[in-house]
């Protein structure tokens, strides 16, 4: 015989006939129950699932449009340089005009010092049509080629436009003597921060206090909080145009064991200097020293020498540099050019760009005119 409630022994698992196991089913309602439970559970489950597949379509959905509108947009980037069969010889372009055309639309940006360009062309999204890029300087003969593109995505590379200088010709067939710039240097001013030591200061100051007074928690008290402390402060000014460096403060004279001193903020390169001293004990003495240091600007007169490749002069100079000047002997005779803003010189175009690198180097390029020609140092 069986006690109890009978829908505690129903089981809700399946007989291979399609009954439930366990106990004899004399509780219809709990079959009935059972049942409504698994059927809720499956409900649940499927929604569930299919709040995951929309879930995962959308994502999907939303990356593929994301990925087509990408692919609309066309990265066309590279640099203009010289063509030349040496490499050294293949200087930089700038300012050179780039235009990208598919026959409908057109974009246009400029060279950088550097010679690098960069555009972001509008491409339809089946448009198979080709895109061609022209590139005008004036020194230069114009160039067109095309960019590779597909139909959904162009493979990316980077395009170099090595361009053909119109004045090579004409300086190959000249017979006319040219004048000879030889013996080339180049001289610039570098600017630094100097501080040189011009004396020193010391000063004395006391801490007056009687020893073995009970602190009684009367603020401040010694760091073990016994003693009643007393404290003093000291500053020095170094003047106008004056900093302090190597401050130091000592206790010199008294129970020096139960005294304690600090600089209030910082100390060196400071034109004024605090210090406040604690004693725990008996009256001691302190000394304040510090080095005066006067910080100018100095003016380094420097120079070096640039490289010469064919038609052309290189030379890069510190971030730092003022008043670029170069000299040179011109057919013979000794003379001093001076840059200016405008890069300015009687026998030479030059450019400068700042290169990309860490230390910001100035990159000089000046190239020769008509008539003029690189000479050794020396040369009539």
């Amino acid at each position: 015989m069986t006690f109890g409630n009978p829908r505690f022994d129903i089981s809700c698992k399946e007989t291979p006939d399609g009954r439930l196991p366990g106990t004899q089913m004399i509780n219809y309602a709990s079959e009935q129950e059972c049942w409504r439970g698994m059927t809720w559970r499956r409900a649940v489950g499927t929604i569930v699932a299919l709040a995951v597949g929309v879930s995962v379509g959308l994502l999907l959905r939303t990356h593929r449009l994301k990925s087509l509108t990408v692919r609309r947009s066309i990265p066309i980037e590279g640099a203009v340089i010289q063509r030349d069969n040496d490499p050294k010889d293949e200087l930089p372009i700038a300012d050179a005009l780039v235009t990208a055309s598919d026959g409908t639309t057109s974009i246009r940006t400029r060279s950088d010092t550097s010679g690098h360009f960069k555009l972001v062309f509008p491409k339809g999204l089946l448009s198979g049509q080709p895109i061609v890029l022209l590139f005008r300087h004036a020194n230069y003969e114009p160039l067109e080629f095309d960019v590779l593109t597909g139909r959904i995505e162009a493979p990316e590379r980077l395009y170099i436009a090595k361009l053909v200088p119109v004045l090579q010709k004409v300086r190959a067939n000249s017979d006319k003597k040219n004048v000879v710039v030889s013996n080339i240097r180049v001289r610039y001013t570098i600017n630094s921060m100097t501080s040189r030591n011009i004396g020193s200061v010391v000063k004395t100051f006391q801490v007056v206090n009687k020893g073995n007074i009970p602190c009684a928690k009367m603020h401040p008290c010694s760091p073990d909080g016994k003693w009643k402390v007393s404290t003093a402060s000291a500053s020095l000014d170094a003047g106008t145009e004056n900093a302090f460096g190597n401050v130091r403060v000592s206790c010199i004279a008294g129970p020096c064991p139960f005294t304690k001193a600090h600089f209030k903020g910082d100390t060196e390169g400071q034109r004024v200097i605090n210090v406040s001293a604690l004693d725990w004990s008996d009256t001691a003495t302190f000394l304040l020293e510090a080095e005066v240091f006067r910080t100018a600007i100095t003016s380094n007169v420097r120079e070096s020498y640039p490289v010469i490749f064919d038609g052309a002069l290189n030379f890069t100079l510190p971030p730092t540099e003022e008043g670029v000047s170069l000299e040179a002997d011109i057919d013979g005779a000794p003379m001093v050019f001076p840059l200016g803003p405008n890069l300015y010189l009687s026998w030479a175009n030059c450019t400068a760009r700042t290169d990309s690198e860490k230390e910001k180097a100035a990159v000089y390029r000046c190239e020769l005119k008509s008539g003029y020609s690189f000479g050794s140092a020396g040369s009539d």
